[in-house]
């Protein structure tokens, strides 16, 4: 484990700038979309405009169409590896991912699976009607939805999903190139040609190290949330890899991370007067199961209003969360307002002028 210096000051403040170095936010990013995608390990991404743009502020010069070119090419992959949420990740990782994680999560349905009436014979007919229909090819999700309804499968009141769902955990399908702002579903072994077994203690072990090495500081129940995986196993995994993490301890809790992001303590944290515009479902904001460290408990219903589960845009300065923004209709107007938590004196210059240049970074984004 290596030591770390500077302990005395750790603040919230520094614990937000780091992570953002970690994730890439902070310093050259990454070189491209897949290596983005990588080094992350997995982003969130049930909302596709949002995950295009989390992409995006990681990867310096790129734009909005390089990021579905690598959706389209399957050099990335949007699934639901974890946690029942779609996220993106690299193709050769989400085989070996599932293979930890879905019988958990099917298990953890079950009852709605019964509410649903799907049974295992269900599940079975439905594999069996998916899999010609997607054969050498790819359709839609209504066409999927389409060919269900005829095999007698109802899609109705969810039902449908689940059965995709459940397709997906399994390995069977995947979904595959975009079709507008929807994605194709593929047979998985079309689509995901090279894949990696790793067994399941050594996977663990692999998910919590890349996981603090792109999220760190983050906590070990962090993690145990994150990856939907239990905290007993949470704990024998970083017995395993706590020679190759820094920890800082601060306020009676240890923190993880890479290294050389703990080394930024010796050089001084960047990014103390850095504004960043970042997507809503961001994980800067959505990658720990504690929060607070970046956002303020008072402010967490500006964030999510009504604790709806959809998470707004935000913007980032000195390493935490100050407000949130709004981009213009559509997505390629000129009108990206900032809407920071201090309504009455609003942001201060220097903050007004970096967040102008977050805006245009992200109207050229998207191709405006």
């Amino acid at each position: 484990m290596a030591a770390v210096t500077g302990i005395g000051r750790l603040s919230p403040g520094i614990i937000g700038r780091l992570r953002l170095a970690a994730q890439g936010l902070l310093g050259p990013g990454f070189q491209s979309v897949p290596d983005a995608v990588r080094g992350m390990t997995a982003m969130q991404a049930q909302d596709l405009q949002a995950v295009l743009w989390a992409v995006g502020q990681r990867v310096p010069g790129s734009r909005a169409e390089d990021v579905r070119g690598a959706l389209d090419r399957a050099e990335i992959v949007r699934s639901w590896p974890m946690r029942g949420t779609l996220h993106v990740l690299a193709p050769e990782d989400l085989k070996w991912m599932l293979a930890i994680t879905s019988d958990r999560l099917i298990q953890g349905l079950a009852r709605r699976h019964r509410e649903l009436e799907i049974t295992a014979a269900d599940v079975d007919a439905a594999a069996a009607t998916a899999l010609q229909l997607v054969s050498g090819g790819a359709a839609s999700r209504a066409e999927l939805f389409q060919a269900f309804e005829r095999a007698g499968q109802s899609t109705a009141g969810q039902r449908g999903i689940h059965l995709l769902g459940i397709l997906c955990q399994r390995g069977l399908l995947v979904q595959g190139p975009l079709a507008g702002n929807q994605q194709l579903v593929v047979a998985f072994g079309d689509w995901i040609t090279e894949s990696r077994t790793v067994d399941r203690s050594d996977g663990i072990a692999e998910w919590l190290l890349r996981y603090f090495r792109s999220h760190g500081p983050a906590t070990e129940r962090d993690f145990a949330w994150w990856a939907g995986i239990p905290l007993t196993e949470t704990r024998a995994a970083l017995a395993r890899v706590s020679d190759q993490l820094a920890e800082l301890e601060f306020e009676g809790t240890s923190y993880w991370l890479a290294p050389e992001t703990a080394a930024l303590f010796d050089d001084g944290v960047p990014g103390q007067r850095t504004v960043l515009a970042l997507p809503g479902f961001d994980e800067f904001l959505l990658g720990y199961a504690d929060r607070s460290v970046v956002l303020p408990p008072e402010h967490a219903d500006k964030i999510v209003p009504g604790g709806n589960g959809v998470f707004k845009k935000t913007i980032v300065a000195g390493g935490g969360v100050i407000g949130t923004w709004a981009g213009p209709p559509g997505g390629r107007g000129a009108g990206v307002v900032p809407e920071p938590f201090d309504a009455v004196n609003g942001l201060r210059p220097a903050a007004q002028k970096s967040f102008g240049l977050q805006a245009a970074k992200y109207r050229r984004f998207l191709g405006a």
